[in-house]
């Protein structure tokens, strides 16, 4: 046990090096790359052009990543716990279709609001509502359980894909604005002003309480919905309200960083080499892997073709496409 607890602390502190380090090639990488210096400079107040532009757009977007992958990573950690399968992903019951039908809206449909404030809304509102209305069918066709919330949410992607689909055609008049949809379908950090930062951190910490709350009820669903039951778990209760949570963490997600791939799926299995399957410790964990993973590939997104940016949802599917198959070749060989 005490071996087991030092290396579990050995990872701990690894990590959150690891995440300081990414925190600051983030900051230093771009169109035009800064130095440590630099950024020092920034954060002490220094009012050079170079370091005020520092401060206000790219710290904030760094920042701003990380917490998205923190997101992620409690997302997925919650999917994978509720489906009892580790091959479970943030964007299970159409929160994706949702938050980009609601991004499609926020784009192309003039709605007299400032449009950074409309995109993270209806995208929020979009990922939020979908997943609402996945519950819905499953509740009124009686299969509450975790296929019958697949089926609906497979069944409610395709409806809001062609929707979105429809009103791309229908609203876009020029090339212009089906490229900004596009983008933004692909992935990509929203640089939030510090108060937008300050409200995206509470949020983050909110959900981190809301899904540590429902760990006991996932370490319980782990051991099958019988033993669940016998333990004292009241399973189609406790499914929904944890696909609640979950998906109230992805949409926060998306609202800021738009649909990024494999983040949710790769979070959770890097969580689990580290501090075991017990979600207590299993949910920070993840976020934290989430927060270093999203870090590198924004920081990656905006240096590897200056002066244009990379979407983010790219760089991640590149990563995680390999680690999907592994994870599911692994799979395949113990079942």
């Amino acid at each position: 046990m005490a071996a087991s607890g030092m290396k579990a602390t050995r990872a701990w502190g690894a990590a959150w090096a690891l995440l300081a380090g990414c925190l600051l090639l983030g900051a230093c990488a771009g169109h035009q790359w800064a130095s440590p210096a630099d950024v020092w400079r920034a954060v002490l107040g220094d009012e050079a052009l170079r370091s005020r532009l520092l401060f206000e757009w790219r710290l904030p977007r760094v920042l701003a990543s990380a917490l998205v992958g923190a997101l992620l990573g409690l997302s997925g950690t919650v999917f994978q716990g509720v489906f009892r399968n580790p091959l479970a992903e943030p964007y299970l019951l159409g929160a994706s279709g949702g938050a980009a039908l609601g991004a499609t809206i926020a784009l192309l449909v003039p709605l007299g609001l400032p449009q950074a404030l409309t995109l993270s809304s209806l995208a929020f509102v979009g990922a939020w509502g979908a997943t609402l209305l996945v519950l819905g069918v499953a509740r009124v066709a009686g299969a509450l359980d975790s296929a019958g919330l697949l089926l609906a949410g497979v069944a409610l992607a395709a409806v809001l894909g062609a929707v979105r689909s429809f009103l791309m055609l229908a609203l876009s008049d020029e090339t212009v604005s089906l490229q900004v949809v596009m983008s933004w379908v692909l992935g990509g950090i929203q640089t939030p002003s510090w108060a937008g930062l300050g409200l995206l951190a509470l949020i983050t910490v909110a959900c981190l309480a809301a899904t540590r709350a429902i760990a006991p009820g996932l370490d319980l669903l782990g051991l099958g919905h019988q033993a669940a039951q016998g333990f004292g778990l009241h399973v189609a209760r406790f499914v929904p309200r944890a696909v609640l949570v979950g998906s109230l963490v992805v949409a926060a997600a998306v609202a800021y960083g738009g649909l990024v791939a494999f983040v949710g799926l790769a979070a959770p299995h890097i969580a689990r080499w580290m501090v075991g399957p017990l979600h207590r410790r299993l949910l920070p964990a993840s976020a934290l892997v989430g927060a270093i993973v999203v870090t590198v590939a924004d920081a990656i997104a905006r240096a590897a073709l200056p002066p244009a940016e990379v979407p983010l949802g790219l760089i991640t599917a590149v990563a995680g496409g390999p680690f999907f198959i592994v994870l599911l070749a692994r799979r395949l060989r113990t079942a």
